[in-house]
């Protein structure tokens, strides 16, 4: 037996999703804050006893360990990444506060700008000048660079961010400023902008780069050590890591540009739901993971999580490499209630694992949402909790609570508890709105999949509100992110500039960096191991009309045998001229019919099918009956009641379960609010319905 493992870090559990053949086996185990690598291996050590198997042995089995990872994404959170400086071209030094004059809120006046990743002090420049062309109309001056470096060092830099003016066109003087800085200042991680994000505009490269230089050393030295763990453990093949455009690649290539894993465990969460939504008749989904930490959300459309590249605003800096957009939120099972200025809030501070709710005994003491479903019923406190891993308790639950209510003006603690319900609730329908609504859509048209260890205890009530009518909740929904890591390909995606009139293309020009992109990928799936003819390519363009900020991406030849670029041809400015207007219309609804639109860039995307967990549809009602294992006071929105309780292990498909009530999987609670029906389908998978 053969075993392909995936893993999702989420602030307060590390997921596990074992595959075995057609078998699917999960396991959650308590992130490790402290050295993350650390709960990864405890819990590939129950993964392997689960087995009947000594760790080595189990490991040596492994055919694949993929990995999604928010080690870059706390650290953005957290703001505590590598002490960073920024090397840039004389007379640029202060572009990256500039930030194009974007504000988040333009009607705030009190809203205070990012805080600085490389503060002034820390942004130095050289003189130096490549023109848009790639020639060089002003020589690198080495010494001015040398002298740079020396300031930097007296700051005790320990990343450098190196980005020069067109230096995506002609990257000569950013290779010989990169063995510079690593001359004079040794171990230090060095990040130049031509390998980040090698195309145009200046200020979306420059960004890139600083954080990629910002996260760089947390996310190599995360990975450096865990590769290390699992080598020493006895496994003996390449890790593979989730990417924030929704594919896994290996370590050595995440390695060139660590930015790329940012956002990484939500996008293995819609891979996942878009596969999930596929195989169920569903190809337009709302997405939404409620899990300790946060609450995310994304839309599958037509079955695809697609990756945009662009503006993509994450913690507040432009990150310009391709993702599957993802809407975070701070409102997940560990929010924290409490009140401001009268007003009750949940959120965005989070409990975490350590010390974690009060409910998990493990010396919490700020009430959460997972303490507030607790003192509702919702959540048992009679037997083991995830996976029977722990226990709750309700010892000083009732009297933080207790608390929030006399803050507010009564002494109620359930009532307390029941409105930090009600208002982490509104907080994530309120945030779907937003997305949907940015997008054009309307939810009512949605299909819900909800997932994470808490996304089916909210995911009927916000439906309701959001007047969806029907919710799809995998059996796997705790641990859905890993999962999805084991549904993405082995997938590169990655782009050059080139900006000219679609009426006065150079067609061997784009040959040469599609073919450039090509040799790229190739080199890195065979190091992997992977045959070359397994390699499928999606050739890009990226276009704009004249003027607009913003291109669109759009697929000129999918699904082609890497490398062959037979379909670049005489007719190739005609044929992109057809499809951009097309692809403009779908977007926007109107197209310039009288504007020659330009090129801005090549994109491509190449990948390789793996084997991926099974997934089945299709409800036949059984006509059985299901018996509720016991009972419980609860308050599912309407005052507490005597709600019975059902052990998902015992429901078979085909059934049935009316409201209101509570079904109990492993790792998950899933809640039947009043007016909605629970059925289990032909793959065990839940879907609830709107029956009023």
């Amino acid at each position: 037996m053969t075993y392909r493992v995936g893993i999702d870090i989420g602030g307060t559990f590390t997921d596990f999703a074992l595959l075995k053949g057609d078998e699917v086996v999960l396991h959650k185990n308590l992130s490790t804050p402290e050295d993350r690598s650390l709960g990864v291996m405890e819990g590939l050590g129950k993964l392997a006893e689960k087995e009947g198997l000594p760790l080595p042995e189990f490991l040596s089995r492994c055919e694949a360990i993929v990995h999604g990872t928010t080690v870059a994404d706390n650290t953005l959170i957290e703001m505590n990444g590598a002490l960073t400086g920024l090397i840039t071209t004389e007379g640029f030094r202060d572009e990256i506060e500039y930030r194009r004059g974007y504000k988040e809120d333009i009607w705030d006046v009190r809203l205070e700008a990012p805080q600085q990743i490389t503060p002034r002090r820390r942004r130095l420049t050289v003189p130096e000048r490549v023109l848009h062309d790639g020639s060089v109309h002003k020589e690198l001056d080495e010494a001015a660079l040398r002298e740079a470096c020396r300031k930097l060092r007296l700051q005790n830099v320990e990343a450098v961010a190196i980005s020069f003016l067109f230096s995506f066109v002609n990257p000569e003087h950013e290779r010989r400023a990169k063995e510079i800085v690593r001359q004079e200042i040794q171990n230090a991680y060095v990040s130049a902008s031509h390998e980040v994000l090698p195309r145009a505009p200046e200020y979306d490269r420059t960004s890139t780069t600083v954080v990629n230089a910002y996260v760089g050393p947390r996310v190599t030295g995360y990975l450096e050590r865990l590769v290390q763990r699992l080598g020493e453990g006895g496994y003996r093949n390449q890790l593979m890591v989730m990417q924030a455009s929704g594919g896994v690649m290996t370590k050595d290539y995440i390695d060139g540009a660590p930015i790329r894993v940012l956002a990484s465990g939500p996008a293995g969460g819609v891979v996942g739901s878009a596969h999930a939504g596929r195989a169920k008749g569903c190809p337009d989904l709302l997405c939404v993971d409620m899990g300790g930490t946060s609450y995310d959300m994304a839309l599958v459309l037509n079955g695809e999580a697609p990756a945009e590249a662009g503006w993509n605003m994450h913690h507040r800096y432009l990150v310009g490499v391709p993702m599957v957009k993802v809407e975070t939120l701070g409102a997940g099972g560990g929010s924290i209630c409490h009140v401001n200025k009268g007003a009750l809030e949940v959120g965005p501070r989070s409990a975490g694992s350590e010390p974690g709710p009060i409910c998990y005994g493990r010396g919490g003491t700020e009430p959460t949402v997972t303490d507030a479903l607790v003192m509702l019923g919702i959540l048992s406190t009679e037997e083991g909790f995830a996976g029977g891993s722990f226990r709750l308790t309700r010892d000083g639950v009732e009297e933080a609570f207790r608390k929030i209510a006399q803050e507010l003006g009564h002494e109620d603690a359930e009532r307390a508890a029941f409105d930090c319900w009600r208002v982490v609730n509104a907080h994530m329908s309120q945030g779907v709105r937003r997305t949907t609504a940015g997008k054009g859509i309307d939810p009512k048209d949605l299909v819900m999949l909800a997932y994470g260890g808490n996304g089916p205890a909210f995911a009927a009530i916000q439906a309701e509100d959001l007047g969806i009518t029907r919710v799809l909740v995998p059996k796997a929904s705790p641990t859905f992110s890993a999962l999805g890591t084991l549904v993405a390909n082995p997938t590169i995606d990655e782009e050059r500039s080139y900006i000219a009139s679609a009426s006065a293309l150079d067609v061997e020009r784009i040959r040469t960096l599609w073919s450039e992109l090509s040799d790229r990928a190739a080199h890195f799936f065979t190091a992997a191991h992977f045959n070359a003819q397994d390699i499928r390519a999606d050739y890009r363009l990226n276009m704009r009309y004249p003027g607009q900020n913003f291109s669109l991406s759009f697929d000129f030849a999918a699904d082609t045998p890497l490398g062959d670029l037979s379909f670049v041809g005489e007719d190739f400015a005609a044929r992109a001229i057809e499809l951009f207007n097309a692809r403009h219309m779908a977007e926007y609804g109107h197209i310039r019919e009288h504007e020659v639109p330009e090129v801005s860039g090549v994109r491509l995307a190449a990948h390789v099918e793996t084997p991926s967990p099974a997934a089945g549809g299709g409800f036949s009602p059984s006509g059985a009956i299901p018996k509720p294992d016991r009972h419980r006071r609860a308050n599912l929105g309407q005052g507490f009641a005597d709600i019975p309780i059902y052990r998902g292990s015992d429901l078979a498909p085909g059934t049935e379960i009316p409201s209101p009530a509570i079904v109990e999987e492993t790792f998950t609670t899933i809640v039947v609010y009043p007016g909605w029906t629970a059925q289990v389908d032909a793959a065990g998978d839940y879907q609830l319905v709107r029956t009023s």
